[in-house]
């Protein structure tokens, strides 16, 4: 299913999916989830109306990662890595000619972006990091969250199941979002990363311990050096997937070495808190922007 206004670009020879909308201060989403991951088949389908928000006040650069939506896997055995994810989407923002913009990243994208912050704090005019376990100090909850994930994953139904555990109302959890992400888990690309991550283990023996490593050393930099650019955590109250320790821990570690540094909760309002207080999100992203 075509996301509208979807471009292709070669990175690297990876063919990447990405949407570019508006004009103004240039905001790049980078949506969570995973190459291969039994779940949901997240990708930039994920920020539904959000885009649309951001490109009436801004140009808003959506991004499909490595290995996921309709962004090619990774070339090599090798890549199946988070650090392959990051360089993925900064050599991504380069071939878009993106050299100064504000990175907004949920889930495993918020991770992404405070590692492209870190890594290249030229690159970034602010980093903002929505609903991300994976960035949280500490183990997240998605396990709890997926005990009893009905069978076969990744059909509608499934993904379905998923979304509305991970969201405070299944409200959010629109026909066309479920039906665009069982497309695309309906690639045979898809099904290749499926196997490569759990028949080959590479879930356990490349990505898993490869982000932990990662991790680590990003936040020995942020507790050393701090971010140096403005920040902004934007958490679902309702997140089953992250506790407000964790995240009081994340703002802390941010808080310490940079001044301009906030934290916003969104009441009612799960993982996805950006499609469940549309508005709301939308105000607090332009407003920290302005600001920033």
């Amino acid at each position: 299913m075509a996301l509208e206004g979807e471009k292709f670009i070669d990175v690297g020879g990876v063919r990447t999916r990405y949407i570019d909308r508006g004009s103004g201060e240039t905001v790049v989403l980078f949506h969570g989830g995973n190459f291969g991951s039994t779940g949901s088949a997240d990708a930039t389908d994920d920020w539904g109306e959000t885009i649309n928000d951001i490109a009436k006040w801004g140009r808003v650069v959506a991004i499909d990662k490595l290995g996921q939506g309709y962004t090619d896997n990774p070339k090599s055995d090798d890549d199946y890595t988070m650090a392959a994810v990051v360089e993925h989407a900064h050599q991504t923002l380069k071939t878009l000619g993106i050299d100064s913009a504000h990175l907004v990243g949920h889930s495993r994208g918020g991770y992404l972006t405070c590692r492209l912050t870190v890594d290249y704090p030229e690159l970034a005019k602010s980093c903002v990091i929505v609903s991300s376990n994976t960035c949280a100090p500490g183990t997240g909850g998605n396990e709890r969250v997926f005990a009893n994930k009905p069978s076969p994953a990744l059909t509608a139904e499934s993904q379905r199941w998923v979304l509305e555990r991970y969201s405070y109302s299944a409200d959010c959890v629109t026909d066309e979002w479920v039906e665009a992400l069982a497309a695309i888990a309906q690639q045979q690309s898809y099904a290749e990363a499926v196997d490569k991550m759990t028949q080959d283990g590479f879930l356990w023996t490349k990505f898993l311990p490869g982000l932990q490593t990662d991790k680590e050393e990003m936040f020995r930099t942020l507790q050393t050096r701090g971010i140096q650019r403005p920040v902004m955590q934007v958490w679902g109250y309702d997140d089953p997937t992250v506790s407000h320790a964790q995240a009081f821990e994340l703002y802390r570690i941010l808080a310490e070495k940079e001044r301009c540094a906030r934290w916003q909760i969104l009441n009612q309002a799960g993982h996805f808190c950006f499609r469940e207080q549309r508005k709301r999100f939308d105000e607090v992203l332009r407003s920290f922007i302005a600001s920033a």
